[in-house]
């Protein structure tokens, strides 16, 4: 073997990555533990614990702070860690209205409504529907009439085509796209939660949100359902607020001890002195500040009572600098105090008190910087300055009419360069000069959602409406944020909630308990068979799987990868793929070594004559996974996602780690044997008549088809809630209930088309479409009300709120974006594989075959599911994880079909004189592969029949019909797909 150094290399190489990569699970577990056994089940001590850790070194070595290792470790999904996952859509209708400024014009709002209607059940964009309504309503009707104006000059002119109107409607409606996407991903950041996903679909202009941990989906709706609020403030200087700040911490103190009233009274007179001249008398107080602090600190060892002492201080740090002298100074500008993000509520209700708003001036507000300094978790608070009779802000967001991310020319880095309209400009000059009068130039803060994005000085008036925002540290990335930021007041697009989902923790973890049951014994089943059947060389195969595993799981980590349930059956369905690799390399030295060869030669040729069928079989397989990336979602991409990295680690470790470990047992002169002697004859000199009863397969193939066919449009599918839309509903009842009790209970109340179906042995999922197309805030609270109401009214079904385990709520407008996304996966998935096909074996049959296999396999499938729909005893959905499942099958069995096309290839060159019947060989070359094919689907069918008893309830439709599927699969292989290429190519077989 060739190149054995640097096979090794690669693999201890690739070996310390995924160690160190697994690692930062095992610490932030470590940390977690700890924190469980410190707070003795009592979670606010937990989290405050982990909050005081999370910037401390926790990694021996490195010394990585327990944040970092977090941010490192295996991030799990919502159906294994519980949480809520939305999916929000921004309402370009509304965005069209405000760009109108609202025009009453009737054709215009009937093109609006129109297009609303069609956006339903149509795939095209909502912009393109609209002008092509208006177009139909409005012949020789001008859309530039309605759009144009003195704000938009630049861009849209009162002549412009429509054509030129349309381009700047969807121009627009990118940039409300990309602006809502920020807003909300600042708002996520509000949870608190560990790995939050979002995910930006430009093309459906939707906004993916996966917030695993979460339990108050109340709060989550409201804060990421809220119109964007944009808004220009003054501010105050820290010397400015300095004393104040000290009072405040006076008056805490004094509440913290038990004298006198008067004492408290005398603190408060002192907190409403606000000094005249606080920047004069800064350096004392300081220092007077700092002695106390010290003298204190000296006499004190208990952190609380130090607290008791300075409340404020305690949880807040002053803004100060160290002079040429040594002397502590405030630090100017409008950042008055640090806290660490664990410390921000605890000041907040300080500075929210009764008793301190009571001695703050009116026109000061305190708020918080819109994200922590850059790799700490310590955010900084702003003193703001308000204005006018209302005590607001200076200028509103609605002011501006663009925003863009630039080069400061002058002085290098970036910048924002900001645009207003004529009313904001002429107010943002006299704002201006105000700010940069004098020696001290004042800021202006920049506020979204009660956060400050920036606060840039300023330093001369600005007129013209024009001005530029740099920072010394701006990025790129923050450039452009912020020019989304200041665009988002302009353009009203509310982000709408049009599905949710949302999994209790308790479902969370049930999920993960049944999902690593599985895995580990999927994992123990194929090895013990391996060892079983294989003898000595199994123990090989044993090795290679387990460092596959090993390496996938070390490569999912370094991608940060989210794992899914449907990411562990896709583990458990690589571990198959591995096994299929192993037993086309076995199976091909055992004819090697049935030919008389040498153990040394006949492994050398063994693995160098299988190489073919396992890159086909692997890259077909991969390519699979590619489509399901680029056209699933969610825990789709999170199957393909393992899927494609799982065939790249198989293909490493059956072809070069097993191939290592095969070299050193021959160095070491081991007896190695590939077989026992019950196993060493197995389907050898198979002689069956495929070829000849193929038009029997066809017959068998064809009537189920069709039966299944008239039952799909008769009887049609059982739809899950992302394919049918609705709400989905899992209860976990108190007393054991039937369908038909929780039926006669929700039918009156929440209508006869809703589906009750049993989850597990002692949960029921609702389905319903009940209030669907109510899409105001409180839809969701009416629904649950209903079916809590429809429950109650007896006994047997009555549950309280907290029995629903969990919720996802699908409109019908994602629903049929889903079924037509769906179609479109498989249709292309079949195209590609068979292109695939066509390309590697130079003949159209093969690729006839393989296209007639898949396609028979989908149909076949998709007819059990609807002939035996309400048949079997747990349900058989049609949803996202079904066309995985599906996707899936297709993969396996273009798998299973070119390994058998390789050896019929392989035949016919080596029987191609006049004598040979091409029926003949072939059918031999099917029974020369009969032993592999059959083993490998013995492995994966095993896995799966694990998968689908252990694997719980959330996965076992999916399991199910991967089940179905690769019986299906391996009988099209042999039965289908080789007879189609004889039928159709008699004459260029030869």
């Amino acid at each position: 073997m060739q190149g054995k150094g640097v096979i090794k290399f690669f693999a201890i190489l690739l070996a310390v990555v995924c160690l160190y990569q697994l690692s930062f699970t095992w610490v932030a577990h470590k940390v977690e533990k700890d924190a469980k056994e410190y707070s003795k089940g009592n979670p606010e001590k937990e989290k405050a614990y982990l909050d005081s850790i999370s910037t401390q070194p926790v990694y021996p070595l490195f010394n990585h702070t327990y944040q970092y290792c977090v941010d490192r470790e295996l991030a799990l999904g919502l159906d294994l860690k519980g949480g809520m996952n939305v999916t929000m859509q921004i309402s370009l209708r509304e965005l069209v209205e405000a760009l109108s400024n609202k025009n009453p014009d009737v054709v215009f709002n009937q093109a609006l409504t129109n297009a609303q209607k069609r956006s339903v059940t149509e795939q095209k964009d909502y912009i393109t529907l609209f002008v092509d309504e208006y177009e139909k309503l409005a012949p020789n009707g001008k859309l530039a009439a309605i759009f144009a104006n003195s704000n938009n000059q630049e861009k849209l002119k009162f002549n412009s085509s429509n054509n030129d109107v349309e381009t700047y409607l969807k121009d627009q409606a990118n940039t409300a796209v990309q602006q809502s996407y920020t807003v909300l991903h600042t708002r996520i950041d509000q949870f608190g939660v560990t790995q939050p996903n979002i995910q930006l679909q430009k093309s459906t202009n939707r906004i993916l949100i996966e917030l695993p941990g979460v339990k108050e989906p109340e709060r989550v709706r409201k804060l990421l359902s809220g119109t964007a609020k944009l808004e220009f403030y003054q501010t105050y200087d820290n010397t400015e607020v300095y004393q104040l700040l000290v009072n405040i911490n006076s008056l805490l103190a004094a509440k913290n001890k038990t004298a006198a009233p008067k004492d408290t009274t005398k603190a408060a007179a002192t907190a409403a002195k606000t000094p005249t001249s606080a920047k004069d008398s800064a350096n004392s107080l300081l220092a007077k500040l700092k002695n106390t602090t010290s003298k204190d600190s000296a006499g004190l060892n208990n952190k609380t009572q130090l607290a008791a002492q300075n409340p404020l201080f305690s949880v807040m740090s002053l803004v100060t600098y160290q002079d040429a002298s040594g002397q502590q100074q405030l630090n100017p500008g409008p950042i008055v105090g640090y806290s660490a993000v664990k410390d921000t509520a605890k000041v907040n209700s300080y500075l929210r008190s009764a008793d301190v708003k009571s001695v703050l001036p009116q026109n000061l507000k305190f708020l918080w910087g819109v994200k922590p300094i850059e790799k700490t978790k310590v955010f900084e608070l702003y003193a703001i300055k308000l204005a006018g009779a209302e005590n607001g802000p200076v200028l509103s967001g609605d002011v501006i009419n663009d925003a863009r991310n630039d080069v400061d020319q002058l002085k290098g880095g970036y910048e924002v360069t900001m645009y207003m309209n004529s009313q904001g400009a002429q107010k943002w000059k006299t704002v201006t000069a105000e700010a940069s009068a004098g020696a001290q130039k004042r800021a202006i803060a920049i506020v979204l959602d009660d956060n400050v994005y920036s606060a840039p000085n300023v330093q001369n008036e600005i007129s013209g409406g024009v001005s530029s925002i740099s920072g010394g540290n701006f990025t790129l990335e923050d450039t452009k944020d912020l020019a989304n930021v200041l665009k988002a007041g302009r353009l009203p697009a509310p982000a709408r909630i049009i599905g949710e989902e949302v999994v209790g923790p308790s479902l969370g973890q049930e999920a993960i308990s049944a999902g690593l049951l599985s895995c580990i014994l999927g994992l123990v089943v194929i090895l013990i068979f391996m060892i079983a059947y294989y003898n000595r060389a199994g123990t090989v195969a044993v090795v290679a799987v387990l460092v596959n595993v090993f390496f996938l799981m070390g490569v999912l980590i370094s991608l940060r990868a989210v794992l899914t349930l449907p990411g562990i059956a896709g583990i458990i369905l690589i571990l198959g793929v591995a096994v299929d690799a192993n037993v086309l390399v076995y199976e091909r030295v055992r004819e090697e070594l049935g030919l008389g060869k040498s153990l040394r030669i006949a492994i050398a040729d063994g693995f160098k004559h299988a190489l073919p069928s396992i890159l086909d079989a692997n890259i077909s397989t991969f390519l699979t996974g590619v489509i399901l990336f680029l056209f699933g979602s969610g825990p789709i991409q999170g199957f393909a996602t393992t899927l494609m990295i799982g065939i790249v680690t198989t293909l490493f470790c059956s072809l070069l780690i097993s191939r290592l470990i095969f070299e050193f047992m021959l160095e070491k002169g081991w007896d190695i044997k590939f077989s026992r002697p019950w196993s060493s004859h197995t389907f050898k000199n198979a002689n069956y008549a495929f070829v000849k009863n193929r038009f029997k397969f066809y017959a068998f193939s064809g009537i189920f088809i069709i039966a299944g066919l008239v039952s799909m449009v008769t009887r049609g599918f059982n739809y899950g809630v992302d394919f049918g839309g609705g709400h989905t509903y899992v209860i976990k009842f108190t007393n054991p209930v039937t369908t038909g009790q929780v039926h006669e209970a929700v039918d009156v109340s929440l209508g006869r088309g809703t589906e009750v179906k049993t989850y597990g042995t002692d949960k029921i999922s609702i389905n319903t479409n009940y209030l669907i197309n109510d899409n105001s805030p409180t839809a969701d609270d009416k629904v649950q009300a209903a079916l809590l109401k429809a429950l109650a009214t007896t006994p047997a079904t009555k549950i309280s709120a907290n029995q629903i385990l969990s919720h996802q709520k699908v409109e019908a407008t994602i629903a049929n974006e889903v079924k037509a996304s769906a179609k479109w996966t498989i249709i292309i998935a079949i195209i590609v594989i068979s292109a695939y096909i066509l390309i590697r074996f130079r003949k159209w049959q093969f690729s006839l075959g393989a296209m007639i296999a898949t396609a028979h396999d989908s149909l076949l499938v998709l007819s059990f599911f609807s002939l035996f729909k309400d048949v079997l005893p747990f349900s058989l959905d049609i949803d996202q994880a079904f066309i995985a499942a599906l996707l899936t099958v297709i993969g396996y069995s273009i798998n299973d079909t070119v390994v058998v096309f390789d050896r019929i290839r392989e035949f016919l060159e080596l029987h191609h004189a006049k004598t040979d019947d091409p029926e003949e060989v072939i059918n031999h070359a099917i029974n020369n592969t009969l032993s592999r094919t059959i083993i490998t689907a013995l492995t994966v069918i095993m896995i799966l029949v694990i998968l689908f008893v252990f694997g719980g309830d959330v996965i076992r439709g999916f399991s199910f019909a991967l089940l179905i599927g690769v019986i299906f699969g391996t009988y099209s292989s042999i039965c289908v797909a080789t007879p189609v290429i004889i039928d159709f190519g008699k004459k260029d077989l030869r």
